[in-house]
């Protein structure tokens, strides 16, 4: 049987370097680990710490086609990070201008969660603990 220990990163390609670097470190609070630079590919590699249990890769390339999320395609569907107080969440995230969802209950857990999306649409989720 296969062991699988936990995800190790996500990566994400983004069309703006540089606003997605900022929603990511500066909204969302992601700790930088290592930025490099690719000459050869043209592209930034972003390594990003989620509160020292996750890591999310962002990466820049040289005119990436979009991926469509509207109507919900085959793939990838959302990110889910999880917090402790999601009406405190929001408003940080309403006071840095991103939009989110009204909050809702989730049937099954009873717990109360949220969508927004990244710079570029991807859509990402905030679950309360």
């Amino acid at each position: 049987m296969l062991k699988l220990n936990r995800i190790h990163h996500v990566a994400i390609i983004c069309s703006d370097y540089e606003r997605s670097k900022r929603f990511y470190t500066e909204i969302l609070s992601f700790t930088v680990l290592q930025e490099v630079y690719r000459e050869e590919r043209q592209s930034y590699k972003l390594d990003l710490e989620v509160n020292g249990l996750y890591q999310i890769e962002l990466f820049s390339f040289p005119g990436p086609p979009p991926r469509p999320s509207r109507p919900e395609a085959v793939g990838l569907r959302h990110l889910a990070f999880e917090v402790d107080d999601l009406d405190k969440a929001v408003a940080h995230l309403n006071g840095h201008a991103v939009i989110t969802e009204p909050i809702r209950i989730d049937e099954t857990t009873g717990k109360r969660f949220t969508f927004f999306t990244d710079p570029d649409g991807l859509p990402l989720e905030l679950y309360e603990k």
